[in-house]
This record gives C-alpha cells, structure tokens and sequence, in this order.
C-alpha cells in the first residue's frame, strides 16, 4: 500500500489525500500550541480525545441538520473527511465573556453576553490573525454578502445546538471557534474540529475559575492536568450521546 500524500500539516492535525478527490484523511496529533504557536508543548492523548469528541458533535450536528464534512472515524485519531475549499475565516460566537474579549473591551470574565457575538477573523499567521470587520471582508473579498449572512446564520445554529448539548453536560459552552468550506457546489460546510482545542468550556459542578477550566486554557496559563480536564469532556460527551442514542 503507498503512502498517503500530505496535503497540508497545521498545528494540530495533519490532512492526506485519500484514492477518492472527494475525501480526506485528517490525523490529529498531540502537539499542542498557545498564542500562534508562539508557546509549543504536547498532551498526551490529546489527538485521540480530540478526534473522538469532534466525531460525536459532527454527527450530533449532522443530525439537527447542520451540514459539515464528517464522514467517519476509521482509527482513534483518524477522521475522514469531505473534501471542501476552506475559507480563511475563523468564526467566534461567544456566549460568554472570556479571552481576548476581556482584554480588549475592559468585560469582566465571565460577563454572561445579551445575546451571543459573532466575529470574524482572517486565517493568516503573517497578520496574526486579526479581527475583521464586514467591510474588511467584502475589501480583502474573503467572502461574498451572501456567504457572510449565512456563515453568521450557520454559526448561530451551531451554538444554539451545541450550547443546549453541553448544558446537558454540565458544561457551559463560552466560545468557541468554527471553520468552512465549500463543496463543488459551493455550498458552505462546517469543517475543521470542534473540540477543546477550539472551544472554551466551563464546568458547571466546580466553582473555582481555575479548576472549571476544561479546555486549551489550561495549556495556555499553565494550570496543568491538561489530558485530565480532555478526557471529562470525551466522558461526558460520550455520555450524553450514550444515551441520546446518537
């Protein structure tokens, strides 16, 4: 059997092609980064966790009628995927203040939102990142109004559905960040993961702002049981959809 040919490696998963064009093989790794990439470390197990949660939302969102690129999970780190043209865009919805929300408004963390925030910001490393308003969209054309009404609209669904999941997991959903691409039929998809790594979740049953903290933050500030704090989500998740008989 040959070799897989790598199509792109980022800091937390490696894509491949597959023998189809329409599928990928995504394979998640350890590795873990903070502060693009500027602070580099590895959690055991991380890939194998990650994997598997992103596995179960997708399909919990597949089934509320979210369109993404899961199709299925061949090994413990190893999804494949749709095939799509990623748009360089990552949406934030925030629910909760927390993050580069505080830091650059003045919010108290843990400010509860009116209504959930959706922000867009430009995938590029070289930039940092940045936060982009619509008119800055529709300048650099990363989207077309059509496709920035409906990333807004998709990603307000997701959170609507994965906001009521974790609650039914003891976990409050604070933000989170989203990734799309479009099919041959230019249909926006959710792709990407959605995971710790990309989520900030608190846990509902501790109170400490320190010890609640089940997501990258933990690798971030150095509060440590990083691998501890992935592995109760996966059992809660897994719990949930145990029984919700996903």
């Amino acid at each position: 059997m040959s070799t897989p040919e790598k199509l792109y490696e980022g800091k937390a998963k490696i894509l491949y092609k597959t023998e189809d064009p329409d599928i990928l093989l995504t394979v998640f790794k350890d590795d873990a980064t903070a502060f693009n990439a500027q602070k580099r470390g590895s959690i055991s197990g991380k890939g194998e966790m990650n994997c598997a949660i992103s596995s179960y939302l997708f399909q919990e969102l597949a089934a509320s009628g979210i369109p993404n690129h899961f199709i299925d999970r061949p090994t413990a780190t190893e999804m494949r995927v749709q095939a799509l043209k990623i748009v360089p865009l990552e949406v934030v919805v925030r629910n909760i203040a927390a993050g580069s929300l505080c830091q650059q408004t003045g919010l108290t963390l843990g400010t509860i939102l009116p209504y959930p925030l959706v922000e867009f910001y430009y995938k590029n490393d070289a930039l940092g990142d940045p936060l982009l308003t619509r008119d800055r969209l529709l300048l650099l054309e990363l989207a077309t109004p059509d496709q920035i009404e409906q990333l807004q609209h998709l990603a307000l669904r997701v959170n609507e559905m994965l906001s009521a999941f974790f609650q039914r997991c003891a976990i409050n959903l604070v933000d989170f960040k989203l990734e799309f691409g479009l099919d041959r039929q230019q249909n926006l998809i959710l792709a990407d993961e959605i995971s710790p790594d990309t989520c900030r979740l608190w846990d509902q049953t501790v109170n400490d702002p320190n010890r609640r903290i089940l997501d990258k933050d933990r690798f971030r500030q150095d509060l440590g049981e990083v691998a501890a704090a992935y592995q109760l989500v996966l059992e809660r998740v897994l719990t949930q959809v145990t029984t919700q008989g996903v």
